[in-house]
């Protein structure tokens, strides 16, 4: 979908909302009748449905994080989630005599913002790559020995000091962008598409006609989210110790089970994998069989030639070192690609946006509802200068707080904080363009310049948390403008916004660090050859060991690898780009592959399994699909997510299960 049927479906998303039975649009009275005060959309029982979807999805995107890396766009699932929510509420008080409140889009939308808010801190605050790339398990697994790897440069996570530091980056970014929400939303009209499928979807849900819609998809998602649940409770007593249960069933074979190739039944990549397109899925299994299926039995094969027959696989001088440099080269090539990208379209639409924007705002070119929606999204405003000194006074308390925690100078925050603004902007613009968060490419510039320009003894440790400084900064205010994009056309009030999106970043702030550290203390987080490897923090520490020390820390014959894979990555973004759609579509993502080079092909397994059971469902009920794969996708992953609290909770109390079920070839069985 191009920008110009964005703007044709962002002004045209509400024409049957807005009229009445005998097809003629409202008045502007009902219009301002129907559209709840700013302070009734905001109500304690979203408080409270966003806390518990907050934490639910913390806990998914945790999970994701640490295993994985790759966390689709949950906007839409965490609006579904929230209907469902205070719909099962409304239905259960109703029987027991209780009236509630109408449930209304515009406490939807409150609701979803908040709770997107609260798990954004998750992604944002790098649990799974730059925060955890400090501890002192990633700094052993990039080499003690290893040039640029200065002992002593590592920070093990605290709920203490996370949470301190997530509480003095959240709230920058939150008041970064909230002066030019009115240039992005109603001058340039920039299309934010994920804002735009939340707000159909909420649309969607509060009309008349939605009602029996809307109760198929609640028995759906109770129907998925139960199974998930039940599934994951029945899978926990049969992994009983190491290498045991469902999750190392060796669907293809013990040799294709040792190369990491094997269904694991995990609903939370099966339901990542329904989100997720096709290409991205197609993209992850064509990476794990490059790299698990050809490449890395190949340099095995070199072991004495390569890299030192002595030396471990997990050693950045072996075989685990390739895996992480040629990821990084890919997750480069792809990410320069795509900035390079994101600047051209800015600049190139930029003039045109502008005077777009300039015939849009003709009142007489808008019909009522587009100017009533402008109206309402500009009545309760958040005043600028309230923006720019709560901006000022957070970046004061950061810019004293950061250099107590880390060994990173003051002036390094304030160039920071400077820049974030505008960094955040352009990262904001490119997403309303072409819905792709670049938050971790501004964040990986940052990382390279202060590992650079700190010298050997701090640079890894200053260019994580810098690079933590950035990201945290640009991501969650480009993830509150697709938040602003869907309460625009759901008429939600920006101060309702604003307030919502404030109270799930305290509720993030607490939850994240408590989250993460239920899978810290009950698993063994980093482990090369466990289930939460943690990839990502591996290879951002190896980027700061990289802007520290330069090549010298790659393997033998790894630089030429990394060359070729780099322009790989670079070269398959321009041939999508340039070809012919009908070939374009089938160019691989570098991105997408480069996930599983580090950490195995299971999880690509199960997301290819999602998009199968997507295409089938298309292909039988093409219309109901379209209604009900979200639905199933959200009930699957909340279910496993939810069990994943109490699995924590018996792992701390040193519960274990009480079954290991373990598969060996015919001929080792009779060793047992």
């Amino acid at each position: 979908m191009d920008q110009q049927e964005m703007r044709e479906r962002s002004n045209g998303i509400e024409k049957e909302e807005y009229e009445e039975s005998d097809g003629k649009p409202q008045d502007d009275d009902e219009l301002s009748r129907n559209v709840p005060h700013w302070r009734s959309q905001l109500t304690v029982r979203g408080l409270v449905a966003s806390f518990i979807i907050g934490i639910i999805y913390s806990v998914i995107v945790h999970k994701l994080s640490l295993t994985t890396g790759l966390i689709p766009n949950l906007n839409v699932s965490a609006a579904l989630v929230a209907y469902v929510f205070i719909k099962g509420w409304t239905k259960l008080l109703g029987k027991f005599g209780f009236d509630s409140t109408p449930f209304t889009k515009q406490e939807n939308t409150v609701i979803q913002t908040c709770a997107v808010a609260c798990y954004s801190v998750s992604i944002a605050g790098g649990f799974g790559s730059f925060l955890l790339g400090l501890n002192k398990k990633t700094y052993e697994l990039a080499g003690v020995d290893t040039p640029g790897n200065s002992p002593g440069s590592y920070k093990d996570p605290g709920i203490g000091w996370m949470t301190v530091f997530l509480f003095t980056t959240g709230f920058v970014g939150l008041l970064s962008l909230v002066p030019l929400r009115k240039i992005l939303i109603i001058d340039y009209k920039l299309a934010y598409p994920s804002g735009i499928a939340t707000a159909v979807l909420i649309n969607g849900f509060h009309t008349p006609k939605a009602d029996k819609t809307s109760k198929e998809q609640i028995r759906g998602f109770a129907k998925f989210f139960s199974f998930s649940f039940v599934w994951g409770f029945f899978q926990w007593f049969y992994a009983g110790g190491d290498l045991c249960g469902f999750v190392q069933f060796p669907t293809f074979g013990l040799q294709a089970w040792k190369e990491s190739f094997f269904f694991d039944f995990s609903m939370t990549y099966v339901g990542a994998g329904m989100i997720c397109s096709h290409l991205v899925n197609l993209s992850t299994l064509l990476g794990a069989v490059l790299s698990w299926g050809v490449m890395w039995p190949l340099i095995r094969g070199l072991k004495g030639e390569w890299y030192p027959a002595t030396i471990s696989e997990g050693s950045m001088r072996s075989l685990n070192g390739y895996k992480v440099f040629v990821s990084i080269a890919l997750i480069l090539g792809d990410g320069l690609y795509n900035f390079l990208k994101v600047v051209y379209l800015t600049s190139k639409s930029i003039k045109g946006t502008i005077k777009i924007a300039n015939e849009v705002t003709d009142p007489s070119a808008q019909s009522l509802e587009d100017l009533k929606r402008d109206e309402i999204f500009m009545r309760d405003s958040i005043p600028i200068w309230v923006a720019c000194v709560g901006y000022v006074l957070l970046s004061i308390v950061s810019i004293i707080a950061i250099p107590l925690m880390f060994p990173l100078k003051w002036y390094h925050v304030v160039v920071c904080y400077i820049l974030a603004p505008f960094l955040g902007f352009c990262n904001a613009y490119g997403a309303g363009l072409t819905d792709m968060n670049m938050a971790y490419n501004y964040g990986k510039v940052a990382l390279f310049i202060l590992a650079a320009i700190s010298g050997k003894q701090n640079g890894v440790v200053a260019g994580l948390v810098g690079c933590g400084l950035i990201k945290a900064i640009v991501s969650i205010s480009s993830d509150l403008m697709h938040d602003f994009k869907s309460g625009h056309l759901t008429f939600t009030s920006p101060r309702s916004m604003v307030i919502s999106q404030a109270a799930g970043t305290v509720m993030g702030c607490i939850v994240a660090p408590l989250s993460f550290f239920l899978y810290w203390k009950a698993f063994d987080i980093g482990n090369p050859a466990g289930e939460y490897k943690a990839p990502y923090a591996l290879i951002y520490r190896n980027m700061a060991i990289l802007g520290v020390q330069g090549f010298s820390a790659l393997p033998n014959h790894c630089l030429q690898l990394c060359y070729g894979f780099f322009a790989f990555a670079f070269l398959a973004n321009l041939f999508r780009d340039l070809a012919p759609p009908k070939i374009g579509k089938w160019v691989p993502l570098p991105m997408a592959m480069a996930v599983p080079f580090l950490v195995g092909a299971s999880f690509a397994i199960d997301m290819s399994i999602g998009s199968l059971i997507v295409y089938i469902y298309e292909k039988l009920e093409k219309k109901k699909a379209k209604l009900m794969i979200p639905v199933i996708a959200s009930g699957l992953m909340c279910g496993e997510g939810l069990w994943m609290l109490p699995s924590a909770i018996l792992g701390l109390a040193q519960v274990k299960p009480p079954i290991c079920m373990k598969f060996v070839s015919a001929a080792a069985q009779k060793s047992y």
